[in-house]
């Protein structure tokens, strides 16, 4: 996701509800979610990370770290092993049915292919420039490797790892989520849209605004309801109705959001901020919604995961030191990240 951007982050006050959209607004603030600190996993390790994945059926979570993938054990909330040579990896993607597990290797240009048993490469597939979001489709039983250096995404048979094709966008792929009935969506945060496309014809639809939202980066989705959840850079949550690409409601998050997930059993829709917050929204109906709370995180947690059976949900962060001096080439270079740092917040009810 946007690794490249969201490095900084400036601790802000905790919103409230004033700038939730006329419309959503109500009576009292809703109860509080429950959510809370009830782990830190120490990983350690030197780069940064982006995008974690977690696979409930196998309690595994799979956290994207520099050129490689920490695999953690959610049982025990312990470091089991490890992914290598995944070169600027962003995303990992499981299929479970064919004991198959993916990684987006941005530097690379390409997959890894790995067995979800022994964590060892089974292959490589070259997919098209700077692959970031990568998702498993069970309906076509395809992944989907989204190219934002292309704006293109690369369809590969989960089965065998061939590619069956490939689709421009138009616009960069920032984050993307499959329906599960033959529809994806993917947010284009250079265009403020998300469009969708077929997940066996890969035909294009329409693009749909975002707007009041800019810059969508993390996208979840209610499958039942047919409602999107997008966190946009201008600070705020976007509900949209999937079938009509209509705007339902917006809510105010932290600063330098980026990741989004939605629990279906608890109806709870969160926004993870770089500056160290939370955001909880509350599906209380399949037109309305409330803001929940936001919950005092870390600095740079800014990704997300969702476990659907524990409903916790885990963020990647570490320590910062100062930026080192500028150059010409780096005028306003990224805070460090300090050595050995790195954890895995973990929150629950």
């Amino acid at each position: 996701m946007k690794s490249l951007k969201l490095l900084i982050f400036v601790m802000v006050a905790t919103v409230g509800m004033s700038s939730i959209s006329q419309a959503q607004k109500v009576k009292s603030p809703a109860p509080a979610s429950g959510y809370h600190l009830v782990d830190t996993i120490k990983v350690g390790g030197d780069g940064g990370w982006d995008i974690l994945t977690a696979d409930s059926e196998g309690h595994r979570l799979y956290v994207s770290h520099s050129t490689k993938v920490e695999v953690i054990d959610t049982a025990k909330d312990k470091v089991v092993g490890e992914i290598l040579n995944t070169n600027g990896v962003h995303g990992i993607a499981v299929a479970r049915k064919y004991g198959r597990g993916f990684t987006s290797n941005g530097r690379d240009d390409s997959v890894t292919v790995f067995d979800l048993k022994t964590l060892k490469t089974i292959g490589t597939v070259k997919v098209g420039k700077n692959p970031d979001c990568i998702i498993y489709d069970p309906f076509s039983a395809r992944i989907l490797a989204f190219n934002r250096g292309g704006s293109s995404v690369t369809a590969i048979n989960a089965a065998d790892s061939t590619v069956a094709g490939t689709l421009d966008l138009p616009g960069h792929p920032e984050f993307a989520e499959s329906d599960e009935a033959g529809k994806i969506f993917v947010n284009l945060d250079d265009k403020s849209e998300v469009i969708s496309f077929d997940a066996k014809t890969l035909r294009l639809g329409t693009p749909w605004p975002v707007a009041p939202g800019e810059d969508p980066s993390g996208l979840a989705i209610d499958r039942k309801n047919h409602r999107l959840f997008m966190v946009c850079g201008n600070k705020m949550l976007i509900v949209m109705d999937s079938d009509t690409g209509k705007v339902l409601a917006d809510f105010p998050t932290g600063d330098g959001t980026d990741g989004a997930v939605f629990d279906p059993k608890t109806r709870f829709a969160f926004s993870s901020n770089g500056e160290g917050t939370l955001t909880i929204v509350r599906e209380e109906a399949k037109d309305k919604f409330s803001f929940a709370e936001n919950i005092t995180t870390q600095r740079g947690a800014r990704t997300i995961a969702l476990d659907n059976k524990t409903h916790r949900v885990y963020l990647p962060t570490a320590q910062f030191g100062p930026p080192p001096p500028p150059t010409a080439d780096r005028p306003n270079p990224r805070p460090t990240i300090l050595p050995n740092t790195f954890v895995i917040l973990v929150y629950g009810r």
